[in-house]
């Protein structure tokens, strides 16, 4: 299953895929002692979690260094989970720091043995609520952990002034559905369709919304 990663991102090296292609077992023994993820959900874990992740990287390449600034790009990932979209991102990005955090301190435990498992050096974690993090970050990212008015609110203090990307400094959201009344708020936000770069069904209503903020 991790072949499909390769067809959808034919660039990647062959240490990505091989660490891609842990992901499977690795979720599927943390599963089934802490439910990170839905059990009907784990046999697509490569669709429905991994190539979900990825949309973000169809909308944005984060780049490995910043002009005139120190160490390169720095990502958020807010209410992880068992690790999406941080994992499959860092695996991605191996040059681009990722700071993982949920509240539930469970989850935090797994997506550390994944880390770790992994090799993954790009990668922190913090048990606690976005609030409280330390520290501005160039795109803050997350999965539908809550409506877009709430979601800005913890963390519009959180991003770095200055962007040296293609698209301005602010949250990456992987979001589904039907999004107007929940952006009416926000006119600066861009709405991609993942539907038109991923064919599986389960993409259909999928969307990555870019808010600079």
């Amino acid at each position: 299953m991790h072949q499909i990663i390769k067809e959808h991102f034919p660039h990647i090296t062959d240490h990505q895929l091989e660490q891609f292609s842990k992901l499977g077992d690795l979720y599927k023994e943390w599963n089934a002692q802490i439910n990170v993820i839905s059990r009907k959900d784990i046999d697509q874990l490569y669709t429905r979690h991994v190539l979900h992740s990825l949309g973000i990287v169809t909308v944005l390449r984060f780049r490995e260094s910043a002009p005139n600034k120190s160490g390169g790009t720095r990502v958020l990932d807010v209410g992880t989970g068992g690790g999406f979209p941080g994992i499959p991102l860092a695996i991605m990005f191996p040059k681009t720091s990722f700071h993982l955090i949920d509240a539930i301190g469970k989850k935090i435990k797994v997506v550390d043995a994944v880390v770790e498992a992994l090799g993954l050096e790009n990668v922190t974690t913090e048990h606690g609520r976005a609030e409280k993090v330390k520290g501005r970050f160039d795109f803050v990212v997350s999965r539908a952990v809550t409506n877009m008015p709430d979601f800005v609110n913890w963390v519009k203090n959180k991003v770095r002034k200055d962007s040296f990307h293609n698209l301005k400094n602010g949250i990456l959201y992987l979001k589904g559905g039907d999004l107007t009344e929940e952006l009416a708020a926000f006119p600066k936000a861009t709405i991609y369709e993942l539907q038109d770069v991923f064919e599986d069904p389960f993409f259909e209503t999928k969307k990555v919304v870019h808010l600079p903020l």
